[in-house]
């Protein structure tokens, strides 16, 4: 008996997680619970955890999907939001836009906070909007220097010409575990961080049309 026990130790099978458990996993990511907490309500292994995680955001496109827009009056607000991996000292900005009307997010990049990451979040829009809206931002110089000048309207946080985005920014925050300001579920890969931020948008952009 002894020995049966010892060779059921030393070769457990294989555990089978069920659609099930992955689908609930699949929410839980979109809520402020680290991956550990994840694992421990689960059931699963953390290495399993972070191996499904690893391939489910290598996976997402890094994208905007918005609702089809005719060319007309459309206003968006930008803004940056400071975040981190794997130490303070690697800082990675993350910038994002939304659309004023819907409120869909409709750019995202994550980088530094100068011309190349305001670059970035330009590029990101569709070009719907860079041909024809109308953007307001805070003071940041660098946007400045890449949006057109014409249809840029740099305000202070008072006018509440950018609270719509202040607020998504402070959403993402509460939400993805990985950007609260005082936590240890902390990005270690700079993959998984754009990953966890791309998949928070894809979730809140499909909500905002059911």
């Amino acid at each position: 008996m002894s020995k049966l026990w010892a060779t059921f130790i030393k070769n457990p099978t294989k555990k089978y997680i069920t659609q099930e458990t992955k689908n609930l996993i699949d929410r839980l990511l979109l809520e402020k619970i680290s991956l550990a907490g994840i694992a421990r309500v689960t059931n699963v292994s953390e290495t399993w955890l972070q191996d499904y995680v690893n391939h489910k955001y290598s996976e997402l496109p890094q994208e905007i999907k918005i609702s089809q827009k005719a060319k007309g009056k459309l206003t968006i607000q930008c803004d940056e939001a400071w975040s981190f991996v794997g130490k303070k000292g690697n800082k990675q900005w993350i910038w994002l836009a939304l659309d004023v009307k819907t409120r869909e997010i409709v750019g995202c990049y994550v980088g530094d906070r100068g011309e190349t990451g305001a670059r970035g979040l330009w590029n990101s829009i569709p070009v719907v909007y860079r041909q024809c809206a109308l953007v307001y931002t805070d003071f940041w110089a660098a946007y400045a220097t890449i949006f057109p000048s014409s249809r840029h309207k740099a305000v202070g946080k008072e006018t509440g010409l950018t609270s719509y985005i202040e607020r998504f920014n402070n959403t993402l925050r509460q939400r993805v575990s990985r950007l609260v300001r005082e936590t240890l579920s902390f990005s270690k890969k700079l993959e998984n961080h754009i990953g966890a931020i791309w998949y928070f948008i894809h979730h809140y952009n499909s909500s905002l049309h059911i």
